[in-house]
Order: C-alpha cells, then sequence, then structure tokens
C-alpha cells in the first residue's frame, strides 16, 4: 500500500479473511443473476408488471448511493466495522424481501439490501489490498474472482431450482444464513488495529448532489411513459442535481470523486465504457430469461442457463486480458469486441417467433466474452492512469459508473418495455392480460395468447433497440480514444 499499511494484519488469519471476502463476493454477486432468473414469476405472482423494473432499480440505486459514503467511512472508522455493518444489513434485505407480501414491500427490502451490498461490494478489494503485498494482490483478486464467477455459473440454476421446486421467496432466504456465516468471520476471525484520520470528512452536500441526481433521473425514468409532465420535472431536478454535484467536487477540498481524475481524457473513457457496457449487461441479464419464459415456454432452470453461458465466458475471457493489453492499443480491443456486440444484437432486432433458443446462448456468451475482456481491462486501466494516492478513487469511481449504468437503464428498460406494451392494446386486451403472460408457471393456458405474444415480441425488440443505440454510442467514444499506444 505504497509503503503504508492501514491494516495491522498481525493478529489475522488471512484464510479466515479470505473466506470471509469470498463468500460475501458470492453472496453480493449471486444476488443479480439468482432475482433476475425468479423476476417472471415475482412479476406474475405479485401482479407487478408495471414496477418490474423497480425490483432490480432500487437495489442498484442504494447501491450507488451508497458506495461512496461507505468509503469515506472506511478509512476513519475501520474496515471490519463498516464491513460488518454492510453483511448484516445485506442479510436483513434478503430476509424481508422473502417474506415481502407485495410488490411494494419488496422493492422496499431490495432497497435495503442495496444499502447493505454498498459496503460489502467495494470493500471486499480494500480489504485485499490491506491484508496481502502488491505481488501477492493479482493473484488474490484472481482467486477472489473465482467466486464472482461461480455466483454467475450456479446463481440461473440454483434460483431456477428453487422458482421450479419452492417458490420465487427461497432465491432471497438462500443469502440468509451466507450472510450469517460472514458476519462471524469476519467478527471471530478478522482483527483490524491501525492508523486512522482524526476526523471524519465527508462530502455530504456531495452525497446529497449525488442522491439528489441519481433519484430525480431514476424516478423520471419510471414516469416517463405514463406521467411525461412529471418526468420532465423530475429530469430538471436530475439535472440540477449533476450540476450541484459538479460545482461541489471542484470546491471540495476532499471530495468525492475528484475532478483531477478525468483530465485524462483515457480514463474517462474507461469509465463511460464501463458504465454504459454495465447498462448492457443489465439488459439481456433480465430481458434474456423473459423473452425465452414468455414466449417460448422454457423453465426458469432452462432460462437461467443463458445467462450462464455468458457468465462463464466472461470468466475465461478475463484471463486473457493481460496478455492482450501487452500486445495491443486498448481501443482496437475495445472497438472490435463492442463492434462483434453490435452485430449480435443488431440480429436480435429483427428476431421473430422462429428464432431457435440456441441462438439467445451464442448472443450470451459473445456478450460475456466481450465484456469480460473490455470491462476487466477498464477496470485495470482505470487504476494504472491515475497517481498512485488516488487508485481506491478511481475503483470507486468505475464502481459507481458500473451501478449507474446497471440502475439507470434498469429503469430505462422497463419504461420502453411497458410503453411499447400499452401503445399496442387494442380489442380488450389489457395490461393485466399481457402480465399473465410474463411468467414460466403458466397452470392454463392464456386467453388470447396468439394476439398477445406479438405485443411482448414488439417490446422486447424496442429494448433491444436500446441496447444497440447505447453500443454505436460507446463504439464511437473509444474510437476518438487518444491514446494510439500499448500502454505499460
Amino acid at each position: 500500500m505504497n509503503g503504508e499499511k492501514s491494516v495491522s494484519t498481525t493478529h489475522n488469519k488471512r484464510w479466515v479473511i479470505m473466506t470471509a471476502v469470498f463468500i460475501a463476493t458470492f453472496m453480493t454477486s449471486v444476488e443479480v443473476t439468482i432475482v433476475t432468473t425468479a423476476l417472471p414469476s415475482i412479476i406474475s405472482e405479485l401482479h407487478g408488471l408495471a414496477f418490474q423494473s423497480w425490483i432490480m432499480s432500487a437495489y442498484l440505486l442504494t447501491t450507488a448511493i451508497t458506495t461512496p459514503i461507505y468509503g469515506k467511512l472506511a478509512d476513519t472508522l475501520g474496515r471490519r466495522n463498516v464491513f460488518q455493518w454492510g453483511v448484516i444489513i445485506f442479510t436483513l434485505g434478503s430476509f424481508l424481501s422473502g417474506l415481502a407480501p407485495s410488490i411494494l414491500i419488496l422493492i422496499l427490502a431490495r432497497a435495503i439490501q442495496g444499502i447493505g451490498a454498498g459496503a460489502v461490494m467495494p470493500l471486499t478489494f480494500t480489504i485485499i489490498a490491506d491484508n496481502f503485498s502488491f505481488k501477492e494482490r493479482a493473484n488474490i483478486l484472481a482467486f477472489n474472482n473465482t467466486a464472482w464467477g461461480l455466483s454467475a455459473l450456479v446463481g440461473p440454476l440454483i434460483g431456477g431450482f428453487l422458482v421450479d421446486q419452492l417458490s420465487w421467496h427461497w432465491v432471497f432466504f438462500v443469502n440468509v444464513p451466507l450472510g450469517i456465516l460472514v458476519a462471524l468471520f469476519v467478527w471471530f476471525g478478522y482483527h483490524e488495529k491501525g492508523v486512522r484520520q482524526p476526523q471524519l470528512i465527508i462530502d455530504w452536500f456531495g452525497i446529497i448532489w449525488l442522491a439528489v441526481f441519481l433519484i430525480g433521473l431514476l424516478l423520471a425514468i419510471q414516469f416517463i411513459d405514463t406521467r411525461p409532465l412529471t418526468a420532465l420535472g423530475l429530469f430538471l431536478v436530475a439535472f440540477v442535481g449533476l450540476g450541484l454535484l459538479f460545482r461541489q467536487e471542484r470546491r471540495f477540498a476532499d471530495p468525492l470523486m475528484s475532478p483531477k481524475m478525468f483530465r485524462s481524457k483515457t480514463f474517462t473513457i474507461q469509465i463511460v465504457t464501463a458504465m454504459i457496457l454495465s447498462g448492457v449487461l443489465i439488459g439481456y441479464q433480465v430481458y434474456f430469461p423473459i423473452w425465452l419464459q414468455s414466449l417460448y415456454h422454457v423453465s426458469a432452470t432452462g432460462a437461467g442457463l443463458v445467462v450462464t453461458s455468458s457468465s462463464i465466458m466472461w470468466l475465461l475471457a478475463s484471463f486473457a486480458v493481460g496478455t492482450l493489453i501487452a500486445k495491443f492499443v486498448p481501443k482496437w480491443i475495445a472497438v472490435s469486441l463492442i463492434g462483434v456486440l453490435l452485430i449480435g444484437y443488431v440480429g436480435l432486432i429483427f428476431a421473430g417467433h422462429s428464432f431457435p433458443v440456441w441462438g439467445f446462448y451464442v448472443i450470451a456468451m459473445l456478450n460475456g466474452t466481450g465484456m469480460g475482456i473490455v470491462i476487466s481491462m477498464n477496470t485495470i486501466l482505470s487504476q494504472h492512469l491515475v497517481p498512485t494516492n488516488m487508485v481506491g478513487s478511481a475503483t470507486s469511481v468505475l464502481t459507481l459508473g458500473r451501478s449507474l449504468g446497471q440502475t439507470v437503464m434498469a429503469g430505462v428498460y422497463g419504461a420502453i418495455l411497458n410503453f411499447v406494451i400499452r401503445l399496442q392494446l387494442h380489442g380488450g386486451i389489457t395490461f393485466a392480460k399481457v402480465n399473465r403472460i410474463i411468467s414460466s408457471k403458466q397452470a392454463t393456458p392464456v386467453a388470447n395468447e396468439a394476439t398477445i405474444a406479438p405485443i411482448v415480441l414488439t417490446a422486447l425488440h424496442m429494448v433491444f433497440a436500446a441496447v444497440v443505440i447505447m453500443l454505436l454510442i460507446v463504439l464511437i467514444i473509444n474510437w476518438l480514444d487518444p491514446n494510439r499506444k500499448i500502454v505499460k
């Protein structure tokens, strides 16, 4: 840690710490893949199609807002205390989500989960940096990435099994024993002693304006198809919040996101690329299962395997990043892979009812390969392109960008889906009838299914048309990267 360690490891058994970090990484990362598999059943049982985007957005929003707050708290109160708090809140949120009797209570419980995840996810990397030397760190991070890969592999399978054999409630309950186990490991095995700042300095106004921006933006997206005037007002609130955030960060001595980092155009491109591709990621993770379950009547387990194939390729491809960066200019790596993704999604927006199921696997695997390389490269370069004393902040900005990309686009996709569905309702077809189709557990045939299925298909086409637009934007941004040399 640049000649100075913030934590003493004398009394720590590092295997205990890594076990806790490994399980925590698995627990928080499996949350996304396991919930997306169960989403159609949740929507159907709780009659929540109109609010379906909030099941993911509430979790991602609170995660995004709290991540920089926990980063500051960890420097003052200690990693152990903040990490333990995050694990407990995340576990509580999981338990409440499983008990939720209505869609609104589920959304609130998911927000509580996100408050906990905001501490757990970034602090796993910080704890590794505190307890392992620079030479050890690369191998330890690679080992910890296998927890993410494992969660991506088994998450959809576990989620599909629980939905098919028990109920969607269990996709949340399954995290409760894991959270308790992590809390026990941290409580008994992680002893922290280190240098602390004499006083807590937090950019409160930066946090407030960041929250105003994110909440205003997401609410605007949620209301854009049903209350356009309200949405316009919220967009203005979000714009004002963003402007005040920029002003605050330039003036505050110890800002949440230092403007100095963004002086490098290549650094900024890494953040924007990771943010946009994370938005693409949430698109296929949520809407591939919905497409397969509602129109192809594939089981939750079968639909989950599509997301799993992507995750396997992501994990395998990420091991090639070091070799690729050493041999090729980053911009050309990104442009090439994003171009391949673009071709796959252009084909998808023209897919009809005869589009083969295996085609979804191919597109998902292309996603996993491309994003596994590009987003891993974004992470490495964003840390490399800033001064040593800003590496932690750069990592936080990247994490926030990825959370923001997923949060915003979860709302955008939901708004597009709902708007296009409502636009096509006619001849006695109601929104409630469309809601019934989006489920893998249709015990009886749905009336007018032949009429409703094209409505759902058109809405899904429009969702992935938005993905194509995003990929075009990120392709152009990387093409404009001024760096034309291999980064060393």
